[in-house]
């Protein structure tokens, strides 16, 4: 089983994503094998600021880059994540014959959230609090709800909206949400490509890659090396291995067969410590190099 998590920022190349989705099927992986997670916030960027109102980034106490979710920016995302991102995924994705049915978490109570109402945030040095905001964090997936639509042959594209228990659609961040599903289909990969290489020592050279990373010191090199973004992604990552699947690759979603490359291991893998080290027996790049 693999989770995959395209993001929405700038760069990523969807076409690539689509076409190695198709070819690893057709070399014999099953679509009963595959979810897709996908984003869209460069798209709602950019349609927010056509509509007026611009997209408001914000950074928690704990250091972690978020969208601000008011009930007007809440339905712009919808609209764009929900919809036509997604639908043109499924589309892209039923022209190379790959049988794709799309879903937003709030379909089917997929991804069941606590809502976030308040905000604690930095800005411009201080602590304030933040009302209204409409995102969540995960609590629970339907796992047996994505079990259906893979035994029957289908590959859920899903994007990362949630329901609260009061039925409220909310905000959730895409690479907590493909590791959170990664974690509840016990998947043995999970893959989150982004515009970047992976995680970088020195940001933003990429000669700098981090190419293996111990579980157990995920939280450490979270700290000291993400930046931006990348804190969600590592963040997703250390849930998703804590919860139950076997390792999380983040890769370059810029490149051609972004998905069969992050597999052969091109990237920063993030696994169980034993794992890990098991792997990096005789490599120049090992963990172990830093210490």
């Amino acid at each position: 089983m693999i989770v995959v998590k395209v993001g929405g920022s700038a760069g990523v190349n969807l076409d690539a994503v689509c076409q190695d989705v198709a070819e690893l099927a057709r070399g014999g992986l099953s679509p009963a094998r595959l979810v897709l997670v996908h984003g869209g916030s460069h798209e709602t960027n950019e349609i927010s600021q056509k509509l007026g109102h611009a997209p408001r980034f914000v950074t928690s106490v704990s250091g972690h880059v978020s969208r601000y979710t008011d009930r007007e920016t809440l339905d712009i995302f919808a609209m764009v994540v929900a919809g036509r991102v997604n639908t043109l995924l499924v589309e892209q994705l039923q022209r190379l014959h790959v049988n794709a049915l799309g879903l937003s978490g709030v379909d089917g109570r997929l991804l069941l959230a606590k809502r976030k109402s308040t905000l604690r945030v930095v800005e411009n040095g201080k602590t304030v609090v933040l009302r209204g905001d409409y995102s969540g964090q995960i609590e629970t997936v339907n796992a047996s709800l994505l079990q259906l639509l893979l035994g029957a042959g289908y590959t859920p594209v899903v994007a990362p909206l949630a329901v609260s228990p009061e039925g409220e659609a909310l905000n959730v961040d895409g690479d907590r949400a493909a590791g959170a599903i990664g974690a509840a289909l016990h998947a043995d990969t999970v893959v989150i490509l982004s515009n970047v290489a992976g995680l970088l020592r020195n940001f933003p050279d990429e000669s700098s890659l981090i190419s293996r990373v111990p579980l157990g010191r995920a939280e450490e090199y979270m700290e000291r090396y993400a930046q931006g973004r990348m804190k969600k992604k590592v963040l997703g990552a250390i849930e998703a291995l804590q919860k139950g699947a076997g390792r999380v690759i983040i890769a370059d979603g810029r490149v051609e067969h972004p998905i069969s490359r992050a597999l052969a291991g091109h990237g920063t893998v993030i696994a169980p410590d034993a794992t890990v080290a098991g792997s990096l027996e005789g490599s120049e790049s090992a963990v172990e190099s830093e210490q």
